[in-house]
């Protein structure tokens, strides 16, 4: 089946699980009881993640060809093919983070938790849309510097800080001084991951990256190197 088939191909293809590992992590930080609500939310987060990939590969997008070294979704599955494997992917994410799977026989997660990680990744999904909107209307414009870290805290930052904050609440109340802790750090991650990203677009090669290496300058994207 043709659509199986793209999900198979946007989610497997590899990549760094960057979002999992931080979610993971941060579940990690002191006994928790409520883990398997943590791999559930790691699950979910990649999940979206390679949704946006997905549609962000495609031809009314960034258009690009290559990804983790290997053929986009729609060259691969054909455009239309490639934004229902987006859709479906981000119905799997949700799906995913109300099930109990990975919960063992007799345990169950508090549902104020599972609720709280709904709500922390529709709004980032959410927030990660809008930067991607901006990001395209960036383009060929020279914008400040405050624009363009608005546009990676949301693109980017908004996924990355969600992964965190969902592990986050598995452990920690609404209360807790850690929160607004890690929230920072995850925002902070975020804006250090883009940075790199866009310095490794000038300065790796497409056999490294395993994409369309200078494709921001091919764009005129905006980027941190471009200011």
């Amino acid at each position: 089946e043709p659509l199986k088939s793209a999900v198979h191909h946007a989610v497997m293809l590899g990549g760094k699980r960057v979002r999992p590992a931080l979610c993971y992590a941060t579940a990690s930080l002191q006994d928790n009881p409520n883990f398997a609500a943590a791999r559930r939310a790691a699950v979910a987060v990649e999940l979206i993640h390679c949704y946006s990939l997905a549609h962000d590969d495609l031809p009314c997008m960034d258009n690009d060809l290559l990804r983790r070294g290997q053929p986009t979704c729609h060259v691969a599955f054909g455009e239309d093919t490639a934004l229902l494997a987006g859709d479906i992917l981000q119905s799997m994410a949700f799906e995913v983070l109300g099930s109990r799977l990975f919960d063992e026989q007799g345990q169950g997660t508090d549902a104020a938790i599972v609720l709280k990680q709904i709500q922390i990744l529709a709004t980032a999904s959410s927030k990660m849309v809008c930067g991607q909107v901006l990001d395209l209307q960036a383009e060929a414009k020279q914008i400040s510097q405050d624009e363009l870290e608005n546009i990676h805290r949301n693109k980017t930052g908004a996924l990355i800080q969600a992964a965190i904050m969902m592990g986050a609440v598995t452990i920690f109340s609404g209360t807790d001084q850690a929160i607004p802790k890690l929230r920072q750090y995850g925002q902070a991650i975020g804006l250090a991951f883009q940075v790199q990203d866009d310095i490794l677009d000038i300065t790796s090669s497409t056999e490294t990256l395993g994409k369309t290496a200078g494709k921001d300058e091919q764009v005129q994207k905006s980027t941190y190197p471009a200011l």
